[in-house]
């Protein structure tokens, strides 16, 4: 576990010389953790969802640079960085959408360019990527304490929230994005329940987000994906609280499929709908999220489960996985450098100069 992280849930670990992953395929069921020697099985991994969430994968990506070039230095040491080049190409194309990935390889390319002649690069790697895996988690705590101060400023009598997908521990370094908002208002006793939508065809809030949740005694109530209009109706909702995996520059929000679902339902019922996520998430160089590719996955997702048939044979299948939500259905986006609430071009380019400034 991270220093500070502070919550009973890891999922990334380096030890032994080695990464580890929390196998989030078998949750709740089983934990079970995935040694990683070789950059090619990160690909895997991160392809196959054993590990997801956008800082999480970032994360995971800097640790398979560290094995990348490890290996490639011991094949040969005159011109493994040239070869590396490659598996950072592998590990960009795992996953597509979550810009996240980019800014860690990036990270991780900076820290190559900065070698000097005497410095043992493997080392230098292994620091950057414990360093990325270190600044998400405080990063994850300072949007805990600025989102739950959005929510204090509201007189709305505190009420249940609802939240998408996974974006704890589980799907970060540790502590979560939406779900550190969420930890930090419900220790200063500003929401009362946690509703989880299930979040298919993944079932990322059934299988993780209710357990990370119960884990921390925190109570949660799990909920078809269906089910957020009617608890808004009934006056049981003040707040949306969800992660994303990339923000453009007008502040339009990609996340996991579903999300625009529940911004639309909330603003029909006058709940209040904010994202959390770390400034890392931001492409700056896309104008909305007309321009964000959005990872289509394979029909198996949708006609099975656990090898069980679902649907009809040769049935047409469409698997978007993100969906993208307009600015205008947004009334906060907390980042660890600050909030910007009803997000435009001009407020998202403010924080981000500020951002630009550390």
């Amino acid at each position: 576990m991270v220093p500070g992280q502070e919550n009973s849930v890891s999922a990334i670990e380096w030890r032994d010389d080695a990464l580890w992953l929390l196998d989030q395929r078998a949750l709740p069921v089983q934990e079970v953790w995935l040694e990683h020697h070789e950059v090619a099985a990160v690909v895997e991994s991160i392809r196959a969802m054993v590990v997801r969430g956008a800082p999480a994968i970032g994360i995971t990506a800097a640790y398979g640079v560290v094995l990348a070039a490890r290996n490639r230095r011991n094949q040969d040491a005159y011109t493994w960085r040239a070869q590396l080049e490659q598996d950072l190409e592998a590990l960009a194309q795992s996953r597509p959408t979550a810009v996240n990935l980019f800014w860690a390889l990036d990270q991780m390319r900076l820290a190559l360019d900065k070698l000097a002649d005497n410095e043992d690069p493997i080392v230098q790697l292994l620091r950057e990527a414990k360093k990325i895996h270190r600044l998400d988690v405080a990063a994850n705590h300072a949007m805990g304490r600025l989102g739950s101060a959005v929510i204090a400023s509201y007189s709305t009598p505190a009420k249940g929230v609802i939240t998408h997908c996974n974006t704890g521990s589980l799907a970060t370094g540790g502590y979560g994005t939406a779900l550190g908002v969420i930890r930090s208002a419900w220790q200063q006793g500003l929401i009362d329940r946690v509703f989880a939508d299930e979040t298919r065809p993944w079932w990322q809030g059934s299988r993780l987000t209710a357990w990370e949740l119960s884990q921390d005694k925190i109570p949660v109530t799990l909920m078809a994906d269906t089910v957020g209009a009617t608890l808004m109706r009934q006056g049981r909702i003040s707040w949306v609280i969800v992660g994303a995996d990339r923000i453009t520059a007008n502040g339009d929000v990609a996340n996991k499929i579903g999300t625009y679902n529940l911004a639309v339902l909330a603003k029909h019922h006058g709940v209040r709908f904010m994202v959390a996520a770390p400034t890392s998430t931001f492409d700056m160089m896309l104008s909305s999220g007309e321009d964000i590719p959005i990872e289509e996955r394979g029909p198996d997702e949708l006609v099975a489960f656990k090898n069980h048939r679902l649907a009809p044979d040769n049935i047409d299948v469409y698997n978007p996985v993100f969906d993208v939500t307009p600015a205008e259905l947004i009334d906060a986006i907390v980042t660890e450098k600050g909030v910007v609430e009803s997000p435009n071009l001009a407020g998202v380019s403010r924080l981000m100069e500020k951002q630009s400034l550390h």
